[in-house]
């Protein structure tokens, strides 16, 4: 029930924040920054953390699933 302007104010508090935070790539600080600013935006805690896990999912982990295929091959074909 967050509308999308609250949701990208949300978006937009939380990564400012983290940017407190030296962690590398904002693990962790991410996370638990947007589930803070969405449940504070008037989203249910549950949603918001499955929310934000399953967009970290997509934006950090699912990218790394061709690099590694791509890498595999190349050593297969000892290009490196």
């Amino acid at each position: 029930p967050v509308a999308a302007p609250h949701a990208a104010l949300a978006y937009l508090a939380a990564t400012t924040a983290v940017a407190l935070v030296p962690t590398p790539g904002g693990i962790g600080s991410v996370e638990a920054a947007l589930v803070v600013a969405l449940v504070a935006a008037g989203g249910p805690a549950a949603v918001a953390t499955a929310v934000v896990l399953a967009y970290r999912m997509i934006t950090v982990w699912l990218p790394l699933v061709p690099g590694a295929l791509t890498l595999g091959a190349l050593v297969r074909l000892r290009v490196i």
